[in-house]
């Protein structure tokens, strides 16, 4: 009895294995088409694969045109002017001006960047995790790339997303001369949290802190100037 079910199984397996092959047979042989209707219009501009087994790269967008769309958003020329805004209050207050040296740290896709150049200020650098060209260039916050001192101003409109503070403040203050600034944009905050921020800077002396609104948010502007060296 044990030997007619051993044979019984056997031959179970033999016709699953058979199965199997001609299955997979029928699906190499076999093309699937896509599931765009026979009689559809034609549309030139759009190119879809003859089959889903088809390969085939899809057109990359040149850089160029896909920053002038980005560019050309009520989006983003509303972040632009507010940016500007922002920069010309600096500027009232004598701390920038067109050949001022500018920092723009975790500059996000490069909102403040063009602002500053669309003023006249001549030298821009914005940086961030990721790059955005060629508007911001990758670098970490947190171990900027450049020599001490070799920027007038540093600018973060993104503090509060620093991994550590004390060392995005440091690496901010580093990079900017004696009698330099170093500006925040922070989250409206009270005075008590503006002193604390403010504690971060070792090198710095307070300049002042004011609430403004900036794309659209309510924030504090902070301000420290570097210390001179006696």
């Amino acid at each position: 009895m044990e030997r007619h079910i051993q044979v019984l199984l056997n031959r179970l397996s033999c016709a699953s294995i058979t199965i199997a092959t001609m299955t997979l047979l029928l699906l190499f042989i076999q093309t699937p088409q896509t599931c765009i209707p026979p009689n559809s219009p034609p549309k030139p501009h759009l190119k879809f694969p003859k089959s889903s087994c088809e390969f085939s790269h899809r057109e990359l967008q040149p850089l160029e045109k896909k920053n002038k769309r980005l560019w050309s958003t009520k989006d983003w020329q509303k972040k632009v002017s507010s940016y500007t805004q922002f920069f010309f209050s600096l500027r009232d207050l004598d701390l920038l001006n067109n050949r001022t040296r500018v920092l723009c740290v975790s500059a996000g896709a490069g909102h403040e960047v063009m602002a500053l150049s669309e003023m006249g200020v001549k030298d821009v650098t914005g940086v961030e995790l990721v790059d955005s060209p060629p508007l911001v260039r990758r670098a970490d916050p947190h171990n900027l790339p450049f020599f001490d001192g070799v920027f007038d101003m540093a600018f973060s409109g993104h503090f509060e997303e620093a991994l550590i503070p004390s060392r995005f403040v440091a690496e901010m203050e580093r990079t900017v001369r004696p009698g330099g600034v170093c500006v925040l944009a922070v989250g409206e905050c009270s005075e008590e949290e503006v002193w604390e921020i403010a504690g971060l800077f070792r090198k710095s002396r307070f300049v002042g802190a004011m609430n403004v609104t900036l794309i659209g948010l309510k924030m504090t502007r902070i301000i420290m100037r570097i210390r001179i060296p006696p």
